[in-house]
């Protein structure tokens, strides 16, 4: 029996909402209270710059993502956490003006950090390594980034760690102060806190 075109078209809608679901089911989005910043030294003492905005999007296929990451079981997914360069803030607008021409903001608007793969061991806490990229400053090269995973208020996944960067690795000349007199140390220590829930991945800022 030859279907109508409209069962036809009802089929196909119908395998696509099925498609799309488990990676929507999976998604995750960032809480209020997520926060991103660097520690650094100098000459004379040390600093620190915070991103008030962050982009994150982390979708998996599998709607237990939270519950599975916390008994130390890897599920399958896509990690990707934008800032904005311009949003970083340094308390102090020479600091911001000197991060900003090191970083090249003008041309590369955005530092990017792709997950690959990732590993994960439950002793005590949950903790793994995250193996990707970070794009930065118009150059992308690897890296890798240890985590702990906990859990969060109200059924959210919290993910913590810190990572140091040598900004000389991305072409990135650490910012001169006071004609030369203070210099910023090559080596930034990124750290992050972040609070995910399940949902659609939107900006937190």
């Amino acid at each position: 029996m030859m279907r109508s075109p409209l069962s036809h078209l009802a089929v196909a809608a119908t395998l696509v909402c099925i498609a799309a679901t488990p990676m929507e089911s999976g998604s995750l989005s960032l809480r209020d209270g997520s926060r991103l910043w660097f520690d650094g030294t100098s000459t004379i003492r040390a600093w620190r710059c915070t991103a008030d905005k962050i982009d994150a999007t982390l979708h998996s296929p599998d709607s237990a993502v939270i519950a599975n990451t916390l008994e130390g079981k890897k599920v399958a997914g896509t990690v990707q956490v934008d800032f904005p360069v311009a949003t970083l803030e340094c308390k102090n607008g020479t600091m911001n003006e000197h991060m900003a021409k090191a970083l090249k903001a003008t041309a590369f608007t955005t530092i990017r950090f792709t997950m690959h793969s990732y590993e994960l061991t439950k002793g005590s806490a949950v903790s793994g390594t995250l193996h990707g990229t970070l794009q930065l400053s118009g150059k992308t090269l690897p890296i890798s980034v240890p985590v702990t995973f906990g859990a969060a208020a109200d059924g959210g996944l919290r993910v913590t760690g810190k990572v140091p960067v040598q900004m000389t690795d991305w072409d990135v000349k650490p910012p001169t102060l006071m004609m030369g007199t203070i210099r910023v140390g090559p080596v930034v220590t990124v750290h992050f806190d972040l609070q995910l829930q399940q949902g659609r991945a939107v900006a937190a800022q």
